[in-house]
């Protein structure tokens, strides 16, 4: 599948990365990511953005009831955490040692894995 061809976007974000929150409700928390949808340029983070879902009754949830969530968030709203430093920080995208393109810190300059 070429990526150029059918024009889905390159996220400065992953799963599994430390994001802190720029803008809404849940603004300066930072969370996990746990899934991230480059169509729609969307990430779930792991305690930010909940919501309540009313849940019907149905047979794998016998019980139903209310449910609380976590709804997804775009991802402009969102910068990653430098995992050396703590902070928040831009990505950039350099070549390293074996000439692969890798993420880096704007802010320190190191490589994030």
């Amino acid at each position: 599948m070429n990526r150029a061809f059918n024009k889905i976007p390159k996220l400065h974000i992953k799963k599994g990365d430390t994001v802190k929150v720029l803008a809404g409700n849940d603004k300066s928390k930072t969370g996990t990511v746990q899934s991230v949808n480059p169509t729609t340029r969307k990430a779930i983070v792991e305690g930010v953005n909940m919501v309540t879902k009313h849940m019907k009754p149905s047979a794998t949830n016998t019980e139903g009831g209310i449910k609380t969530m976590e709804a997804p968030i775009h991802v402009s709203n969102l910068m990653l955490v430098d995992p050396k430093s703590g902070e928040a920080t831009k990505v950039g995208r350099k070549e390293n040692d074996k000439g692969k393109l890798q993420r880096y810190s704007k802010k320190t300059g190191d490589f994030i894995a």
